[in-house]
């Protein structure tokens, strides 16, 4: 076991090394997992970043946090990216808005730690009280003895026992960086340049390239497979048939030595595939989930149904993943989301010690849930066994469209009594959805409940789900199921007052308790939307709210709905303390762009078997030039430290549906096309 705070003398002669543990992710085996601060004798200051970087930005936040608390500027701090090791580091998974709020403290605890072993030395080395001392800019001054660098005192630091010294983190009315800088993330300019290496760009030398040739439909598999044709390509190297779920989705996979041999020679297989549901229809599935609910709403009055479609995550960078299998164990390199936990994995499916898997976090070219599932990573594991060195499975773009694990489709029926001045005063929602095929678990209707449910109006009633079997792959989405709970029920919210000519600003502070959380966020939003002054001509306004991961947000959305067009979107956002004010409006302009996508109707469907989308030319995702205006305030407050990455996306859709709506029903998804 490991101290609150022990002090690892660096295989580097002086170096000090600072582990913390994480308590809130220590294991119940009993290992601790820690964060490493290190400064070697050069001075040189190096933080671990144990989560991966899937465009949150959680490298930033680490650099800023070290640099606050060792009294540095951001770019004094080196980065290096963990690879998995939950034995170190606990937890690894990038998921649920967590990371910044679990990595806040240990962090900042290890670079504290770090800075009070240098004063105390330096202390010590004049002969004068700790409390006069001071760090600042890599050096610890004293009004009369001057200053000393860090690297001048790293071997006396090195030397103290931390149990001696006590720690402190920095106050936040002391803070230089944290909820200050205006800058972006610290690596903005390797990603604009192409230095960044992402996954797709991981191949180390000697590596081969494979594609796989996947199922036309549905759980179709490989019957037989003429593979002569492929074979004699220049370049081709082997060609394996894979199996599901052992080696991924499953398919044929074509190795060749470069990412064009390898496609020429997916094309030329000849494969005969059975099996599986060649009819499969996603307008049959939707019609199955409305028959699943309920005959008759136990609330009587008024009623609406809503229906969501199957979504992908679709990643800018499509998925990958390199492997190099050897005897005595594996490496991998993949833009994986959990490098921790896909390293347990693969030792206890190839039946190796963890200590013979070594997972290299790359960058990740976007994620939003889709990189916490392994299937690249076993496909190429299958294909470097096969042929005995490294290989890089390459997924197209109509690869990564038509073999997601897609957002689960569902349908929602709300009703509410209507009391006296058309306030409801009882309410019912019903839904009939699917569980996640990739965490079967997560198929427990009182789970999904827990997960999707956030109504924070004081309106009595309950949420029942009916879980029907996933036809097809299904995972994790960014906001999960709060995405389609929350949009169903501020949309009908918002239908209530609509209907009983009530302003739904006023609507909703009415229901929520007052001086809450909340309530403070929706009138700030209202003040940033001039929400008092009635709406221009032909524009139209819609409200949501929702408080969850530990943060809370109130969204204004301002369109044309004639147009079908989003003019302006207004978020006031309260996360406790916001420790990088630009990167929390990132994350909140990045959900109201995947939010405003949706609700123009980006969707997948599926026809005869098959996904019918391959791209973005058919999987419409917002343009720049339907972006619309994004307003952020951010509302600090003394609540802990919440998460984001998440949070805007479930209201922002629910405001822009609201407000492209008009005056009209918001059921469904009012502008997708072809809804199933």
């Amino acid at each position: 076991m490991i101290s609150r705070r022990t002090l690892l003398r660096g295989a580097g002669v002086g170096a000090l090394v600072v582990a913390v543990p994480i308590p809130a992710l220590a294991s119940s085996g009993g290992l601790v997992p820690n964060v490493f601060v290190r400064l070697d004798d050069s001075g040189r200051i190096t933080a671990t970043v144990p989560r991966p970087d899937t465009g949150q930005g959680v490298r930033t936040v680490v650099a800023l946090m070290v640099a606050e608390e060792l009294a540095v500027g951001v770019r004094d701090v080196a980065l290096e990216q963990a690879a998995g090791d939950t034995e170190r580091y606990g937890s690894q998974a990038v998921a649920n808005s967590t990371s910044v709020r679990q990595l806040a403290t240990p962090i900042r605890t290890a670079a504290a730690t770090a800075r009070c072993l240098l004063v105390t030395a330096a202390a010590q080395r004049w002969g004068v009280p700790v409390a006069e001392c001071t760090a600042r800019d890599g050096a610890v001054r004293h009004p009369r003895r001057g200053r000393l660098a860090y690297r001048a005192l790293v071997p006396a630091a090195a030397a103290l026992d931390p149990a001696t010294v006590p720690v402190e983190l920095t106050p936040p009315e002391r803070w230089r960086l944290l909820g200050k800088t205006r800058d972006g993330r610290v690596d903005a300019r390797d990603i604009v340049t192409g230095r960044t290496r992402y996954g797709i760009d991981s191949r180390p030398a000697g590596s081969l390239v494979a594609v796989v040739a996947r199922p036309p439909w549905i759980g179709a598999t490989p019957q037989s497979v003429d593979d002569t044709a492929a074979r004699g390509l220049p370049g081709v190297v082997d060609v394996l048939t894979l199996t599901a779920p052992a080696d991924g989705q499953g398919g044929v996979a074509v190795i060749a030595r470069s990412t064009h041999q390898a496609l020429r020679g997916r094309d030329a297989l000849k494969i005969t595939w059975g099996g599986g549901t060649p009819t499969a229809d996603s307008r049959t599935w939707l019609a199955d989930l409305r028959a699943a609910l309920p005959a008759q709403s136990p609330v009587t009055g008024f009623e609406r149904v809503y229906e969501m479609p199957l979504l992908a995550h679709a990643p800018m960078e499509p998925m990958n993943a390199t492997a190099h299998v050897r005897p005595d164990g594996v490496a991998i390199w993949a833009p994986t989301q959990d490098p921790g936990g896909l390293r347990t994995q693969l030792a206890r499916q190839l039946g190796l010690p963890a200590t013979a898997v070594r997972v290299e976090t790359t960058t990740s070219g976007g994620a939003f849930g889709r990189r916490i599932e392994p299937d690249p990573v076993l496909e190429a594991v299958a294909c470097s066994r096969r042929v005995g060195a490294p290989v890089q499975v390459l997924w197209t773009r109509a690869d990564d469209m038509r073999h997601d694990s897609y957002r689960p489709m569902s349908v929602h029926r709300l009703s509410a009594e209507i009391g006296a001045g058309g306030v409801p005063v009882r309410r019912a929602h019903e839904v009939a959805t699917w569980g996640l095929t990739v965490l079967p678990f997560f198929s427990n209707p009182a789970l999904i409940k827990a997960s999707g449910d956030h109504f924070p109006y004081g309106v009595p009633g309950d949420v029942t789900v009916t879980v029907r079997p996933a036809p097809l792959r299904t995972g994790f989405w960014r906001a999960v199921y709060a995405g389609q709970f929350v949009y169903a029920e501020e949309n009908f919210l918002s239908e209530i007052g609509a209907r009983s000519g009530l302003d739904q600003v006023a609507l909703r502070r009415s229901l929520l308790p007052a001086g809450s959380r909340l309530h403070h966020l929706l009138d700030t939003a209202a003040e940033r939307a001039r929400w008092t002054r009635p709406p221009a001509r032909g524009t139209h306004r819609g409200v949501a709210c929702l408080e969850e991961y530990g943060s809370a947000i109130a969204v204004i959305a301002v369109a044309d709905p004639s147009a079908r067009r989003v003019l302006r979107v207004h978020a006031a956002v309260d996360v406790g303390v916001a420790l990088h004010p630009s990167g929390v409006r990132a994350q909140v302009e990045g959900c109201v762009v995947d939010a405003l996508s949706t609700v123009l109707g980006a969707q997948i469907t599926v026809r005869d078997g098959h996904v019918a989308q391959s791209s973005f030319g058919d999987y419409a995702w917002a343009r720049i030039g339907q972006t619309p205006e994004i307003d952020v305030t951010i509302v600090q407050s003394n609540a802990p430290l919440g998460g984001l990455g998440e949070l805007a996306y479930p209201p922002a859709a629910a405001a822009i549906a609201a407000a492209l709506a008009g005056e009209g029903p918001v059921t469904g998804m009012p502008f997708g096309t072809d809804v199933g």
